[in-house]
């Protein structure tokens, strides 16, 4: 197979595997990276590097100029942060830029593309999150941006329909990348930013949850797996509206819908001493 296709977030993690897992099938590969440094090392993989920072509209339009009138076969939206606190004490500035990046910057890129898209016609995978379905205590921001993305892509996909092109959100567990990789330490900065009311209220609670994190990522999936299912998306004859992807994501979803939400809740709540 070939014809191009445009990764973002693609300096490390899911991005990097995705890229090269096409590149190797045989695809043109536009990575999307934000800085020459990570653009070098990709360029050394034989694969073009392009500097997109995804909440630069000016970057974002470099991206589509770099396109021009080439069919775009793929867009994978993979760019993405994950913040984490109690809702009670976040920071609503703090709250935008988590769906500015993980929501807003997606529809930004795919809007700049589409037309592209249309030329091929080609197909758009967004990187979601298990945590969309089964949000866990602090997870709040990042994971209702992930839902968010799931909800446009169930509605962008009747959009594009008539054109052929098809939509789909994968939902990765724990990966193993820079991400998840934080455990203990996200926790510990989610608690030092709290005011002194919130660290009485949440310290030992946070100081917990980071210790699982920890156990949680310590058998995360390779970001390979993601680029496996990605490249799934991307070429099958027959590719699927949604794809959860490791043993831990779908054994999240299972007990939520196994246990009912009270059960699975009195569960996370034990695990997490609340």
């Amino acid at each position: 197979m070939s014809g191009l296709i445009v990764v973002t977030g693609a300096s490390t993690g899911i991005g990097r595997a995705t890229a090269q897992r096409m590149a190797a099938r045989g695809f043109d590969v536009l990575a999307g990276v934000r800085n020459t440094e990570a653009g070098e090392a990709i360029r050394a993989e034989r694969i073009e590097p392009v500097i997109v920072d995804v909440t630069i509209p000016e970057q974002i339009e470099g991206l589509r100029t770099t396109v021009g009138d080439r069919p775009l076969a793929g867009l994978v939206n993979n760019a993405g942060i994950a913040l984490s606190g109690p809702v009670e004490f976040f920071e609503l500035d703090e709250f935008r830029r988590q769906f500015e990046v993980n929501l807003f910057a997606h529809v930004a890129v795919t809007q700049a593309l589409i037309e592209a898209l249309r030329r091929a016609p080609g197909r758009i995978v967004n990187t979601g999150s298990v945590g969309a379905r089964t949000p866990l205590p602090f997870t709040s921001p990042y994971a209702g941006s992930k839902a968010a993305l799931w909800a446009l892509s169930e509605a962008l996909r009747f959009e594009l329909r008539p054109w052929g092109i098809h939509v789909a959100t994968v939902e990765p567990g724990a990966i193993a990348t820079e991400i998840w990789g934080k455990g203990r330490s996200q926790a510990e900065e989610a608690a030092g930013r709290l005011p002194e009311r919130g660290r009485v209220l949440y310290g030992d609670i946070l100081a917990k949850s980071g210790q699982i994190v920890e156990n949680i990522t310590a058998n995360a999936s390779d970001p390979d797996d993601v680029a496996a299912v990605i490249e799934h998306a991307l070429t099958s004859p027959r590719p699927k509206a949604r794809y959860l992807v490791g043993g831990d994501a779908r054994q999240q979803v299972l007990a939520r819908r196994l246990l009912g939400w009270r059960r699975f809740e009195k569960v996370v709540a034990k695990r997490m001493g609340i």
